[in-house]
């Protein structure tokens, strides 16, 4: 198996993966939060069928932070209160970081073997993407994990009497 077959596999775990926790997730911010990052990896997995086609490969000027912040601009009132997450709602943001971490890696190794400009020009827009994706499911468990202290750190409300930023 070569790499853009090993990457092409990865996609599809990840999308089989992301679509069921979009499932089984209750709170309406994380089954968002997948359903997004499911729709991304699709996409990768059709830029990586192009070059395994040695089509040209198009790529789409997409931001997963955009669309999450999208998400929970339009759910914030509703993401004022406490939330309850399950355990298993946290272990499938905790897989989900692990599997994109494990993705990034592995783009970052076959960027660096990469037959022409066009694959590496993929892979860094891969890792890149790749990237966003754990920091918005890292962000998204420390929310349902500790939602008090995920506001008062992500949203700098600590009553502070002189730090550059208050």
């Amino acid at each position: 198996m070569n790499a853009i077959e090993i990457a092409i596999k990865m996609e599809k775990d990840a999308i089989d993966f992301y679509s069921k926790a979009a499932e089984k997730t209750s709170h309406p911010a994380g089954k968002k939060m997948f359903q997004s990052v499911t729709e991304d990896e699709k996409r990768h997995l059709k830029m990586l069928s192009q070059i395994f086609k040695e089509v040209d490969i198009t790529m789409e000027d997409v931001s997963p932070m955009r669309k999450v912040q999208t998400i929970f601009e339009s759910m914030k009132n509703a993401m004022m209160h406490r939330v309850a997450a399950t355990q298993d709602e946290l272990e499938a943001f905790q897989i989900a970081m692990q599997m994109e971490q494990e993705g990034i890696s592995f783009y970052r190794q076959v960027e660096t073997e990469a037959g022409n400009q066009k694959e590496k020009q993929l892979f860094e827009r891969l890792i890149q993407e790749e990237q966003q994706h754990y920091d918005i499911f890292a962000n998204t468990y420390n929310f349902m994990k500790d939602t008090g202290n995920w506001f008062m750190w992500e949203e700098h409300s600590i009553v502070d009497g002189g730090t550059p930023w208050a």
